[in-house]
């Protein structure tokens, strides 16, 4: 256990306060990513420097990482950190990339005067290269 002049919390408390349930802590700690001390009764105490790595986590979960690439970047003896990082970044780049089209794609479907947006030649070049599927001969076709 940690000394005992370190100020702890308990699940519940460390769950309200980053805003999730508690379950998500424990899958976490199931998941070997954290390890938060026991109290006498068994109960988990998360000391500061647990609240970084929640925080951490946390942070890295809200910017798309999973938990595989997660346990990686905590891992101080991964050799697949910057592999992890690189591949993390070029899906970075492609959301970006997609959110750039989306916000495109509003913006003109905001101002355009068309009732049915599929009808407008404006709308239509923002979904174009996904029509274009279609019109490949050797198209397949996918039925749901």
């Amino acid at each position: 256990m940690k000394s005992s002049g370190e100020a702890t919390w308990s699940v519940g408390e460390v769950a309200e306060r980053f805003g999730m349930p508690t379950h998500v802590l424990r899958h976490w700690e199931s998941e070997g990513l954290l390890e938060p001390d026991r109290d006498t009764g068994g109960r988990r105490r998360y000391g500061r420097d647990d609240i970084t790595r929640v925080a951490a986590i946390r942070r890295q979960k809200d910017a798309g990482m999973s938990l595989e690439q997660i346990r990686v970047l905590l891992d101080a003896d991964a050799p697949r950190r910057h592999a992890v990082l690189q591949e993390h970044l070029s899906d970075l780049d492609r959301r970006a990339e997609e959110i750039r089209i989306a916000r495109e794609m509003t913006e003109h479907a905001y101002s355009c005067r068309a009732h049915d947006l599929s009808t407008c030649p404006g709308f239509q070049a923002h979904v174009a290269d996904l029509v274009a599927a279609f019109d490949a001969p050797d198209a397949e076709v996918t039925r749901r």
